[in-house]
């Protein structure tokens, strides 16, 4: 194998490398945003988390902390809701299985640990994200929506006279 051989398969091996951690970014991205829109949907007086707190996620091994600080309280939030309009059919809302995530992510690190909680880790995801996605559409009041807009932000408005 001649030294240009070796150089194409290092290159080749580099540009696979980017592209896996493109795709594995564009995939946080993704389910950040999910989360986010998750957020941005529960009324705020509802809220346990901030929506723009749930991009901290793409921060490696913090957000095997964070995890705990968006999956169970963004469930909390939406029970916190459901609870308020009498509506007892959500359930827990998925905080069963968001803590079941967090626990089961933060022992992803753990040598021959990692091996069942990866695959466990991946199911409880996605089921969480089909069920935090399903309870957003149930949400009938959108903060921001529906709302009539007063005539001025600082109280009553005042005619502007051109002198």
């Amino acid at each position: 194998m001649g030294l240009n051989s070796q150089h194409a398969a290092m290159a080749m091996g580099f540009m696979y490398m980017f592209i896996v951690a493109g795709i594995g970014l564009c995939i946080a991205l993704f389910i950040c945003w999910i989360l986010y829109s998750c957020l941005k949907r529960i009324p705020e007086s509802f809220r346990l988390q901030q929506p723009g707190l749930a991009f901290l996620l793409l921060i490696p091994f913090f957000n095997l902390v964070w995890n705990f600080f968006v999956y169970p309280p963004l469930a909390k939030s939406y029970k916190a809701y459901f609870d308020s309009k009498g509506d007892t059919s959500v359930g827990d809302c998925g905080y069963g299985i968001g803590l079941a995530y967090s626990i089961c992510a933060a022992l992803c690190v753990v040598p021959f640990i990692n091996i069942f909680a990866s695959l466990a880790t991946l199911v409880l995801l996605i089921l969480y994200l089909i069920k935090a996605w399903n309870l957003r559409s149930k949400i009938t009041d959108i903060p921001g929506e529906g709302q009539t807009p007063s005539a001025s932000p600082y109280g009553q408005s005042t005619p502007i006279s051109k002198t």
